[in-house]
């Protein structure tokens, strides 16, 4: 299983939210390139990069600092895949992160609000698009998790995969950034739900809860907070995954 470190960008900082929360925010750089390297350098196979601006308009904010970070660890010398997502709302701006050097572009309020938007975007670019379904007690959050709908994630999950979504990422937002564990319960209904690959997200503070996650079936698990503040390294991570 692939541990992803995620990238957080908020005020052109990188921050890390609580519950997805943009009032209960916590920056730990000035310098999210130089974060982006630090994790490259300490053996990541994947960074995920969120606009959390962008999330919140609905358009990219800080796509002049994705794209440095795409530059800085996506070049010959580390060659790491990037994922981009939060305010990618049209395939004008798909195709626009593509041509950018991002590896995939993730999709969340688009996708939910209009899934034939993804079905085309996979038709387009195949498993290059990601789709996030965000969940809060089950049900899809969407607009930088600020709204919430009456739809289930495995419902949504399930209407995405019969029109050609090819993988998604799972967040339940009671647990990101709470540093308590995984919703095993939920990511196992998800993985059940869908043939295509599903990753986690949210929760995880320690190696043992990566291990639970790989039995579950997880493809991968972003990881934040537990790396940002020292609980887990991910060189340790990566150990407990061999």
């Amino acid at each position: 299983m692939e541990v992803i470190p995620v990238v957080d960008l908020r005020g052109g900082r990188c921050v890390r939210l609580t519950q997805g929360d943009y009032g209960r925010e916590t920056v730990f750089s000035d310098e999210p390139v130089a974060m982006a390297t630090r994790w490259a350098k300490l053996g990541a196979t994947r960074l995920h990069v969120v606009d959390l601006d962008g999330a919140r308009e609905g358009r990219p904010v800080n796509d002049s600092i994705v794209r440095d970070i795409i530059e800085a660890v996506g070049g010959a010398a580390a060659d790491l895949p990037v994922q981009v997502a939060g305010g990618v709302r049209d395939l004008e701006a798909i195709d626009a992160w593509l041509a950018s050097g991002a590896d995939r572009v993730v999709l969340g309020t688009a996708a939910a609000r209009d899934p034939e938007l993804a079905a085309e975007a996979c038709r387009r670019h195949g498993e290059r698009i990601v789709v996030s379904i965000d969940a809060r007690d089950g049900l899809v959050a969407i607009e930088g998790w600020r709204q919430s709908t009456s739809q289930r994630a495995t419902d949504l999950l399930q209407e995405l995969s019969e029109l050609g979504v090819r993988r998604f990422v799972y967040t339940d937002i009671a647990r990101d950034g709470a540093l308590t564990s995984p919703n095993y319960d939920a990511i196992a209904e998800m993985v059940a739900a869908t043939d295509a690959p599903v990753i986690a997200a949210g929760g995880v503070a320690e190696a043992a809860h990566l291990v639970r996650l790989a039995e579950l079936g997880a493809e991968a698990a972003i990881v934040g907070m537990a790396l940002y503040d020292g609980r887990l390294s991910l060189p340790d991570a990566l150990a407990a995954l061999r």
